[in-house]
């Protein structure tokens, strides 16, 4: 067997049971009574709940890991790459826009595929335990309101990269680098007011009690926002949430409805002060600055692997192009990709858990977030003991048992 093949067929299903393994054990790791730090938010009914919302959650997931893995181990052994590449040809279109329609339809085709799983976990999964909110039109527009941004957005970029490595020779990597970065920071300064309304409903949080005190500790922590903002989250969901966005004097703090709905002014402020923690302890820069290297190292790996002729015969491919290089440098990356996932998933987990430190020190009131997190944690069915395989394959945050247990030790 070609050596590229196996890599990447060995990946594939190495990930595969992976996750496979993770969901078989971390459906035997539920306890069959709450974890004592929980017993005044979780009661039996709830608890039961929550347990079968994991299972449910870890079923969907396998089977929808299964269904992908197959179809693109399938996609690659029948030469369907191939194929689409000798069919984009014959449309006889300028090489560009040959590189950028194989791409499209890839894209495309993944997008549907996944489309049947999104469209069960939305109306059937969610809603059989009560979360899900979202109507069959916000569904759809949501889908097509992405594929306009991805061709609007992502084409441009795609275009560029091609061009770079078409034209540009061995800088090619250096030059799609640069692009990416600032296409990616570009983004991130606009998002907050072009793009994120878009999906969702901004509305400036009133004057009052809540607002005053997030303002009073915005000010005593340092920290300037420009603007607090409460999200119509439950258009989609009754889960709560809240998240910074944008960079410099373009950050905001988007409440979920619902969150301000199920917690208190004291929790609120405790979450705020979370994030504000994420900058004041460099975690946004640390995560640029890793992001921005990462980038860098795959474009050069992919300068260097994107057109061997050994890659482009492992999925049989008559002709060597640029945008299927592209395309079969993402595959036969896939091992390294899980590594780097895994390890950005330890270093979120380690920010969280500074993060809540510097709430609980910040606020003074150690147990605001504590009680936030077992609110959220009762109202989201949050599975309380998740298998450690599951958290280091999956979890940015760590489970919320252990924040809870990290937090309490400044309430002694």
């Amino acid at each position: 067997m070609n050596a590229y093949l196996a890599v990447i067929i060995g990946s594939l299903a190495g990930s595969w049971l992976l996750g496979v393994l993770s969901n078989i054990l971390g459906a035997r790791h539920m306890p069959p009574n709450p974890p004592p730090e929980f017993a005044d938010a979780f009661d039996a009914q709830t608890y039961a709940k929550s347990r079968e919302y994991a299972r449910a959650s870890m079923r969907l997931s396998a089977v929808t890991d299964t269904c992908d893995t197959l179809a693109i181990i399938a996609f690659i052994l029948a030469g369907g790459f191939d194929r689409l590449d000798t069919a984009i040809r014959a449309l006889d279109l300028p090489p560009l826009a040959t590189g950028l329609a194989f791409i499209g339809a890839l894209t495309l085709a993944a997008s549907l595929l996944g489309l049947p799983f999104e469209a069960y976990r939305t109306f059937v999964h969610e809603s059989r335990f009560g979360f899900n909110t979202t109507t069959v039109r916000t569904f759809v527009l949501d889908r097509l309101k992405s594929l306009v941004l991805t061709v609007i957005l992502g084409g441009p970029l795609i275009a560029l990269v091609l061009l770079f490595f078409e034209h540009a020779g061995p800088l090619a990597w250096l030059l799609c680098w640069a692009v990416a970065v600032l296409f990616s920071l570009g983004l991130t300064y606009i998002a907050p007011t072009w793009i994120l309304p878009i999906f969702n409903t901004f509305t400036p949080l009133e004057d009052g009690e809540l607002r005053r005190a997030l303002e009073t500790c915005a000010r005593q922590a340092g920290f300037e926002l420009s603007g607090i903002f409460v999200i119509d989250g439950s258009r989609r969901s009754t889960k709560g949430n809240a998240y910074f966005t944008g960079l410099g004097r373009r950050r905001r703090i988007a409440l979920y409805d619902t969150l301000i709905k199920e917690q208190s002014v004291e929790e609120i402020v405790a979450v705020l002060a979370h994030e504000i923690g994420h900058a004041r302890k460099g975690h946004i820069k640390q995560r640029l600055a890793m992001g921005v290297a990462q980038t860098g190292a795959v474009f050069f790996l992919m300068s260097l692997f994107m057109s061997s002729p050994g890659l482009f015969a492992a999925f049989g491919m008559e002709r060597i192009s640029v945008y299927a290089g592209l395309v079969f440098f993402v595959l036969l990356f896939t091992p390294v990709s899980l590594v780097l996932s895994v390890a950005a998933n330890a270093i979120s987990r380690a920010h969280e858990y500074e993060a809540d430190a510097f709430a609980a020190r910040a606020t003074g009131n150690p147990g605001a977030m504590i009680s936030a997190l077992k609110k959220l944690s009762a109202s989201s069915l949050t599975n309380l003991t998740p298998h450690p395989l599951e958290v280091w394959l999956h979890y940015g945050h760590p489970p919320a048992l252990d924040r809870i247990r990290a937090l309490s030790a400044f309430s002694s």
